[in-house]
Formats: C-alpha cells, structure tokens, sequence
C-alpha cells in the first residue's frame, strides 16, 4: 500500500505544478478532472494501438462461435485496463473528498461509463445520420457534450459529497 500512496503523492505534485498557470480559470478539481481524464484517454489510445496493431496483429479473433473483428477486440480487452485506471484517478486523484463508500462509487462509476458509451453512440446517429454531419465534426461535438455529462455525474453523483445541512 505504500506504493500506491508514493503513485498518488507523485501524480498529486505534478498536477499541482501543471496547475499553477491555471488557477485564476478553472477550479482545481475542474482541472484535476481534465488532466486524469486526459492522461487516461491518451493511455486507452496508446493501449488500443499496441494491442490492434501488434498482440491482434489486425487480425480477427475467432471463438468458434462468433468471429471478433480486431478493432472491436482491442476495445474489449483495453477497455476494462482503462476503466479501472480511470475509476482509480477519479477516487484518489480527483474526487477525494466523497464520502460514498468505495464500491458504491465503483458501480456509480460503472453506471456513469455505460451511459457514456450509449451517448457517444446516440449523439455520433443523430449528428451524422439525422443532422447530416460530416463525422469528425461529429466526434468532436460528441466528445465535448459527453465529457460534460460525465464530469457533472461523476462529481454530483458517483463521487459526491455530503451537504452541509
């Protein structure tokens, strides 16, 4: 356990230095939830390219069963090293001060995650297919709404804090 508290005191004092330029704009939880969330996807997107392009070597998985196309299996095998990652973060990085036992901000935060996927899904239908949007606009639409949503649920929701009364 001893390591883990140096991981998170090390990954504290850089994002207290990154901060510093920042503090007159953004809280620092704000902040802090943009560096973790940041780092994390850069970590999925390094994660998915190392195991699409050379632990699947773009090839389909076969499970007798049901065949896997390669990009959907890199998600499935990286998804749950980043959800993890990204649930770690947001409890002792970001979100410290909740007062929600650890594994009800874990199902929280797993709920959290499955509404975002069903988002990105929905809103990438309607913005490409409904509006007519090109896609990368699309994405980046997508992206900036579904981020919002997860930063509020995950502050007001999975990692809340108790009111004063």
């Amino acid at each position: 356990m001893a390591v883990l508290y140096h991981i998170q005191h090390l990954i504290n004092i850089i994002v207290d230095w990154l901060y510093r330029p920042f503090k007159r704009f953004v809280p620092k939880e704000t902040f802090k939830y943009a560096v973790c969330g940041g780092a994390n996807t850069a970590f999925d997107i390094f994660l998915y390219f190392i195991t699409y392009n050379f632990i699947l070597q773009k090839k389909i998985i076969n499970l007798k069963l049901i065949a896997i196309s390669p990009h959907i299996a890199s998600f499935l095998l990286v998804f749950p090293i980043t959800f993890s990652t990204g649930f770690l973060l947001s409890k002792y990085i970001t979100f410290t001060s909740s007062t929600l036992r650890g594994k009800t901000q874990l199902l929280r935060y797993g709920f959290t995650v499955l509404v975002c996927i069903f988002l990105n899904y929905i809103l990438l239908k309607l913005f490409v297919e409904g509006f007519g949007w090109y896609p990368t606009p699309s994405k980046i639409a997508t992206t900036c709404l579904v981020v919002i949503y997860s930063y509020f649920s995950q502050r007001h929701f999975t990692f809340k804090t108790q009111q004063a009364v």
